[in-house]
């Protein structure tokens, strides 16, 4: 009875935070003091998740490590870093929620670190989510296993578009201090979009584990590689179709329907001018 509340458990605070993470990365719809106090819960509940995951812990310097648990071992790394870098990072710029944190980190070095590793978090839990996939679906048959691969795949195209669109590389590689947000879009379109972006991400963490992964005939299947080809080209098509120029954010047309999202009260004039400082030297 214990084990079976355990796992209910587990699942509850699992599919929590993901819709803490769709909401968290649309703070045209949460706003600065929601954004803030939702970052707060989601840290509460990666803790408890990783309590109720302590095993998990204890087995890593255990038994053999194959080219699945390698993967699946360095993307857990990964993500619990980006994850604590962004949480960090977010609180050295707190107004409401923890303000006696404010300017551990200099604003403007807090600002681009909580942008990239705030995305690289995003990134790194689809992949997180798409190693477990296999489990979540084992309940369907052979039919549904395929319809539900039909329905991600294309899905992830979309989400694949999206992702090019939104500009999201200038974030995640430190090219920006501002994330350039269209706070005219329909809060629901909002958080539809980043689900579709999440799927694509889980699509990849899917593919690498059926990848490493052998099949019943003990043999590694290209089949997950198929699929994720399909939606690469899918989005790219997409991408291609409808290029308006909103990726590009030197174009006046995409400059015009979003800007930079306004989330910290306390910078001061100083702190703005040497993020323009900052981004000319950079240009040199």
């Amino acid at each position: 009875m214990q084990v079976k509340m355990k796992s209910v458990i587990k699942r509850t605070v699992d599919i929590v935070l993901t819709v803490l993470l769709l909401f968290l990365m649309a703070f045209q719809v949460t706003g600065d003091k929601l954004h803030e106090w939702l970052g707060i819960g989601m840290t509460a509940l990666l803790i408890l998740h990783h309590l109720l995951n302590s095993k998990w812990y204890g087995a890593v310097f255990k038994g053999k490590y194959t080219l699945y648990r390698i993967m699946l071992t360095l993307v857990n790394t990964l993500l619990l870093a980006s994850i604590a870098a962004a949480a960090f990072s977010g609180m050295a710029m707190s107004n409401h929620a923890v303000p006696f944190m404010y300017g551990i980190i200099r604003p403007v070095k807090a600002r681009k670190l909580h942008l990239a590793m705030s995305y690289w978090s995003f990134i790194l839990m689809g992949v997180h989510i798409g190693f477990h996939m296999k489990a979540m679906t084992a309940r369907l048959g052979n039919r549904g296993k395929i319809v539900f691969k039909v329905v991600l795949t294309a899905v992830s195209g979309i989400g694949l578009r999206l992702f090019l669109k939104s500009g999201i590389a200038d974030y995640i590689f430190f090219r920006t201090h501002f994330a350039f947000l269209d706070f005219n879009a329909p809060k629901w379109r909002i958080i539809l979009e980043n689900l579709a972006m999440l799927l694509f991400w889980l699509l990849v963490g899917t593919t690498i584990a059926e990848l490493t992964q052998k099949n019943r005939n003990r043999r590694y299947s290209l089949m997950p590689l198929i699929w994720l080809t399909a939606a690469v080209a899918f989005g790219t098509a997409l991408n291609i179709a409808f290029k308006d120029g909103s990726s590009d954010t030197g174009a006046s047309g995409w400059q015009n329907s979003r800007k930079p999202a306004k989330t910290y009260n306390k910078q001061s004039v100083t702190e703005a001018a040497s993020v323009q400082q900052e981004t000319g030297d950079s240009q040199h």
